[in-house]
């Protein structure tokens, strides 16, 4: 079930508006999961990655990762996990990713893909990743940060940067780097831009381009042409936190009332956003 709490305001946003107001400030919340066992998916979680049991709310079982929130929803069956919808993976970091891996590897964790280098992708000397196959086939990224933490988040878009732009209007995310260009990049024959690279607190909101899905998953998305709802997937949603939140929806409301609606379709659509009132 979903979560319906004085502090959670249970109000989900199906994306797919215009922007225009200031906006109060913003702080990412939490990723929701379903599982069909949540208690030993807090188990793997705080036993394989830099996180701590805890309760959301002083009431529901969930993983707190430094400034965020893993939450989960307990479902029947297992949930879809095909890389078909706007969330594709989220991740921690690790100062020496060989060592990392190794480490996880003799504790008996499984992965989707084995430990890579992407060093000329990332401009970085020794950069590596993996995925983790994490209980009901979530993705969980390792790969070569300054940190061990929880730090980022990867989505996919028709239009990464009106995605961008779209967070950083909203959520009062931060844009790393330079304007980003319009022109496709490719990376060994794969689309990874246009793309953005966005800071909300101690997360890296990264968005590629939904051609590298199509291509990377091809088997998947085969007689696809659109995004899947996340409503549902084995990530079900992200979600923001707000002081004011009655402020907040108020001057959305007002922006969609108001917006072009010309220009609905350069903005996130088929995700689902939880948004909180911050406790005071």
């Amino acid at each position: 079930m979903r979560f319906s709490h004085p502090l959670a305001a249970a109000i989900w946003l199906s994306v797919g508006c215009s922007v225009a107001a200031q906006m109060p400030a913003a702080h990412f919340h939490h990723i929701h999961l379903n599982a069909t066992n949540p208690a030993a998916a807090i188990d793997f979680y705080t036993s394989k990655f830099d996180c701590e049991k805890s309760k959301f709310a002083g009431e529901w079982d969930g993983v707190w990762a430094q400034k965020a929130w893993i939450l989960f929803n307990k479902v029947a069956g297992p949930p879809p996990s095909a890389i078909i919808s706007s969330i594709w993976h989220f991740g921690w970091g690790a100062e020496d990713m060989k060592a990392a891996y190794q480490k996880q590897l003799d504790s008996g964790t499984k992965f989707d893909t084995p430990i890579t280098d992407i060093s000329d992708l990332a401009n970085t000397p020794g950069f590596y990743y993996a995925y983790v196959d994490a209980p009901d086939h979530a993705l969980i990224e390792l790969n070569t940060a300054g940190h061990h933490r929880l730090g980022h988040l990867h989505l996919l878009s028709a239009d990464p940067v009106a995605a961008g732009e779209w967070y950083i209007k909203y959520f009062g995310a931060v844009r790393r780097g330079s304007p980003p260009s319009r022109e496709p990049t490719f990376y060994k024959g794969y689309q990874v831009g246009p793309a953005m690279s966005l800071m909300s607190d101690n997360i890296n909101i990264i968005i590629f381009p939904v051609e590298f899905a199509r291509k990377a998953y091809a088997q998947q998305w085969r007689g696809r042409t659109a995004f899947q709802p996340t409503e549902g997937r084995v990530v079900d949603h992200i979600g923001f936190s707000f002081e004011h939140l009655s402020d907040a929806l108020e001057k959305m409301r007002k922006d969609w009332r108001e917006g072009d609606s010309g220009n609905r379709n350069r903005v996130p659509r088929k995700s689902e956003i939880c948004l909180h009132r911050r406790p005071g």
